[in-house]
């Protein structure tokens, strides 16, 4: 099932409802097509929302399923989805419309550009298979991020994970991938935008402490708190 960006931001605000009226704050932080969707005018619509689930998951596992009841949606439209490509220096940004409070909510999270971009070279798969759309959101992103060239594209993704944990394919690819970036700058009308309104400009970024080790070979899946 695909959602679109509207749907997928009433489901959250249905979340969100329900979270403030339990009352219970749940942090989640978003990652994928679903970041692209509403922190960019990069995706429209998505298959389902990604996401890591910090706090109650109890009661966000019922949430989502009377959610889903609600809008004819699968059970699973929200899940922990999320490939082993976190950083353990991830850099994160809060949503404007989800911070939640000492009376419950949403608080949620999203990958700031230059670490989502990080995250989408590391997992990068051959554009169109399994509907992968890796290529051109990571066109898309070092145009945000305003990378100009291949060596600039390798020491941001070094920044959030270690040089000898990034494959020499993966390397290659990105630069045919800088160079075709390279060749449209001056198209500035098709550069994508932060959608208004949705990131907090006072948030400050979230980072470990520790360097920036686990990838998808290190990092064990994240236990799902929907599945019983």
């Amino acid at each position: 099932m695909i959602l679109s960006k509207v749907e997928i931001l009433d489901g959250l605000r249905l979340l969100d409802e329900k979270a403030k009226a339990a009352p219970q704050l749940v942090e989640l932080s978003i990652y994928g097509g679903v970041a692209l969707a509403v922190a960019f005018d990069m995706r429209q619509a998505t298959r389902d929302v990604d996401a890591v689930v910090n706090g109650s998951p109890d009661f966000l596992r019922a949430a989502v399923v009377e959610v889903a009841a609600k809008k004819g949606w699968p059970e699973d439209w929200l899940n922990d989805g999320v490939p082993g490509f976190r950083s353990a220096n991830e850099r994160m940004v809060l949503m404007e419309s989800f911070q939640g409070s000492a009376d419950g909510g949403l608080r949620i999270s999203l990958p700031a550009p230059e670490y989502l971009f990080a995250m989408k070279v590391t997992a990068k798969r051959p554009e169109g298979i399994g509907g992968s759309r890796d290529i051109s959101d990571i066109e898309g992103l070092a145009r945000v991020c305003g990378i100009k060239n291949a060596e600039q594209a390798l020491a941001l993704v070094e920044a959030f994970y270690p040089s000898r944990l990034i494959p020499a394919k993966v390397r290659f690819g990105v630069e045919e991938i800088m160079e075709r970036v390279a060749s449209n700058a001056s198209t500035a009308s098709s550069l994508p935008t932060l959608s208004g309104g949705l990131l907090s400009p006072t948030a400050p970024p979230q980072a470990s402490a520790g360097p920036a080790e686990p990838n998808a070979s290190t990092q064990p899946r994240t236990p799902s708190p929907f599945k019983k």
